[in-house]
């Protein structure tokens, strides 16, 4: 009766890894409980997640690395991976939600989310192939389009594009205020960009000392007309998301990442702390600062629970 915030399962999105072959599951050694999976089983991972109640999905693939270039020209092949997986998970779950992340990151063989010229990132060449990037996924299935490469210009960009081509009602989800974070590791190693990473990307990536930054880049998105805004990490930004939902009329998400996820379950399993306890304060704080959407590894843990 005095509870004042409430967590739904249309609250939770689902961030899926996907792998190449056929039946098949690898464990992230970093990431207690998630798993790499086949086309085929991220398709019944859909079906399960749509029977529980949770409206969307993320995919992010683990790219062969005989496919992975400087250029990250696999990005834009219509037979890669992350179309292969939309177009399959569409066709046998429709009424599920599809995002697509944009970033060269798991298509290139340095790590980096754009284009290099020796150490310095290309920010208008990156920005063409991102284009192109995201016409692929949209036109395999992809019903939001999410940007998170933190390249200058982008938004604006892709919406154009999107546009030209009819895509006019596809929703753009920018992670605006993405910073340089610690936290990225499991993720890192999830989609096999980790050991490929040469320096880092803090050069693109905000600085987490600057919180004035982050806003600016928000309002920049918005202008560029981004839907919806991401805020990632998670926790250690959520006064990121309550200044964004304050400041702007625009749905804001965050993404519980890798880390943040990693170190309940660890600490959990080593006794430190209660791991359903420590999920569900986790999760209430990302609602209690205003987020309209959370992306969570915890999500199908958590849709399971709310369903009783």
């Amino acid at each position: 009766m005095v509870q004042e915030t409430s967590l739904e399962v249309r609250d939770l999105i689902w961030p899926l890894f996907v792998i190449d072959g056929q039946n098949e599951r690898q464990a992230v050694k970093t990431m207690p409980g998630v798993d790499r999976l086949t086309v085929d089983l991220a398709v019944d991972a859909a079906k399960q997640a749509r029977d529980l109640g949770i409206p969307a999905l993320a995919l992010f693939p683990n790219t062969p690395s005989d496919r992975r270039s400087e250029n990250g020209e696999e990005s834009f092949n219509p037979d890669n991976l992350m179309c292969r997986a939309l177009s399959a998970i569409k066709d046998a779950v429709p009424d599920i939600g599809l995002i697509a992340d944009v970033a060269l990151d798991p298509y290139t063989t340095h790590g980096h989310d754009g284009l290099l010229d020796g150490e310095r990132i290309l920010n208008d060449e990156t920005i063409d192939v991102l284009i192109k990037q995201s016409l692929n996924q949209v036109r395999a299935g992809a019903d939001i389009i999410a940007p998170s490469d933190m390249m200058d210009g982008r938004i604006g960009a892709i919406r154009e594009a999107l546009d030209n081509e009819g895509h006019e009602n596809t929703i753009l989800l920018s992670y605006a205020a993405k910073y340089a974070s610690a936290f990225y590791g499991p993720f890192r190693d999830a989609v096999g960009s980790g050991s490929r990473l040469k320096g880092d990307k803090k050069t693109y990536q905000l600085e987490p000392f600057n919180r004035e930054e982050g806003l600016r880049e928000v309002e920049q998105d918005i202008l560029e007309a981004a839907d919806w805004i991401m805020v990632k990490p998670g926790m250690p930004y959520l006064d990121m998301v309550r200044e964004i939902k304050s400041r702007f009329e625009v749905p804001v998400f965050a993404y519980q990442v890798s880390g943040e996820y990693a170190q309940i379950m660890f600490a959990a399993q080593a006794g430190a702390l209660d791991q359903r306890g420590a999920m569900i304060e986790s999760l209430i704080s990302f609602k209690r600062a205003g987020c309209s959407g959370i992306l969570t590894y915890f999500a199908l843990e958590m849709a399971k629970e709310l369903n009783g």
